[in-house]
């Protein structure tokens, strides 16, 4: 999946010169937290924020540095900082060079580049243009669509064992002891965890997300071997109860 099968288009944007108080009403109007920013000619030449408005004088969170750290600040550093807190244009708060993606990105270097640059959307662009707007609920939509199950004529009960097996062990954390029943979609794992209680529920993760699956029953063990305490799963613990 790509950048183009997912993006907002026809994003709302605003100008350099758009009145702050103007840029953070078509935010909550639109429902978004951050806009693009084109200038005349249509070229994006930055994004304004909610991140933006945080620093403002009208709320009184400007930036309260000791006396002392201003001696090490240079002062268009200070300056900037008054641009920020008391501008009043979308020029004044928004982030410049911001970081783009194009209508072919992939969605793992659409992730990789909001997790590096710890950011929530991403300007499609193409050739210099904007033509859309990837946000986190973009993402978060493509989860949702891509999750939806897809009937799989090769999920009989053969087929989702082997599946099941292939896929733990690919892993370096598969329980010992493995074993894997299915019948009529309806998987029981069998097997011992040591220590891990993460290990326990990737497992049924895995068993769960196999094609065909329709329910998983869980009786993996849990093993301490420091102290050598065993426990039944929840499920055989109730059952026996």
């Amino acid at each position: 999946m790509r950048a183009h099968q997912i993006m907002t288009r026809n994003a709302v944007t605003v100008l350099p010169e758009t009145p702050i108080l103007e840029a953070a009403h078509k935010m909550l109007e639109n429902h978004v937290s951050g806009l693009p920013v084109l200038d005349a000619s249509g070229k994006l030449v930055g994004i304004v924020s909610e991140s933006d408005f945080l620093r403002r004088s009208e709320i009184g969170t400007q930036q309260k540095r000791p006396r002392w750290l201003q001696y090490f600040l240079s002062p268009a550093h200070s300056a900037n900082d008054f641009i920020h807190e008391r501008g009043r244009k979308v020029e004044d708060v928004m982030t410049r060079d911001s970081v783009v993606a194009v209508e072919d990105t992939s969605l793992d270097e659409l992730v990789h580049l909001m997790e590096k640059n710890g950011i929530k959307r991403l300007p499609v662009l193409r050739d210099d243009k904007l033509v859309g707007i990837i946000t986190r609920a973009n993402l978060l939509q493509a989860v949702a669509s891509m999750a939806k199950k897809i009937p799989d004529p090769t999920a009989d009960d053969e087929h989702i064992r082997d599946r099941i097996i292939r896929t733990l062990e690919a892993t370096d954390w598969r329980p010992t002891g493995l074993q894997v029943a299915v019948r009529n979609g309806v998987v029981h794992l069998h097997g011992l965890i040591i220590n891990d209680d993460s290990v326990h529920r990737a497992s049924i993760v895995a068993a769960e997300t196999t094609a065909g699956v329709k329910e998983v029953h869980d009786h993996l063990c849990f093993v301490d071997t420091w102290s050598g305490f065993y426990m039944e799963s929840p499920e055989d613990m109730k059952a026996t109860s």
